[in-house]
């Protein structure tokens, strides 16, 4: 397999997805894209390459003398064993790419239902785009103190700021 096509690959369905997460409408079409043209495939072509790798039908791309990874050797030294190949990186970084849009659209989701700006939303999805945990942790505190302010005023939590 052609691990620097497929690493190339699926960054363009990665970016064209959060690229129409940040810029496009919101509407119904628009997220069903970005689930299942950008999560979906994602999602697809990690289960391929996984299956692919561990059934042996794709060539690693190991540097000489490493030992085969070992999927089952769920530690420290198997992980960096199958992280020292091609294909064991691109797996990992498209795992990556998968959870993050998904936890991104969620987040879209959510602050529009909350009644954030797309403004306010960009910084914390750019983050989600570029470090995952950080981007969720941050729009968890962000949607705890509006649901506590909303609680405090007795509204229903929801302030529009666009």
């Amino acid at each position: 397999m052609d691990w620097a096509g497929a690493f190339t690959a699926t960054n363009v369905v990665a970016v064209g997805a959060w690229l129409l997460l940040l810029a496009g409408p919101r509407g119904p079409k628009t997220m069903a894209l970005v689930l299942y043209l950008g999560v979906g495939l994602l999602c697809f072509a990690y289960a391929l390459m996984a299956v692919g790798l561990h059934a042996g039908w794709f060539e690693a791309g190991r540097p000489p003398g490493t030992p085969s990874a070992n999927f089952l050797d769920y530690n420290i030294a198997g992980l960096r064993n199958l992280f020292l190949s091609d294909g064991g990186l691109v797996l990992g970084w498209t795992h990556y790419l998968a959870f993050d849009l998904f936890v991104g659209q969620w987040i879209a989701r959510d602050a529009d239902h909350k009644g954030f700006s797309r403004l306010a939303q960009a910084p914390v999805l750019l983050l989600t785009f570029l470090a995952g945990p950080i981007g969720l942790f941050l729009w968890l505190v962000i949607r705890e103190g509006r649901a506590r302010r909303g609680a405090k005023g007795g509204g229903d939590g929801k302030r529009s700021t666009r």
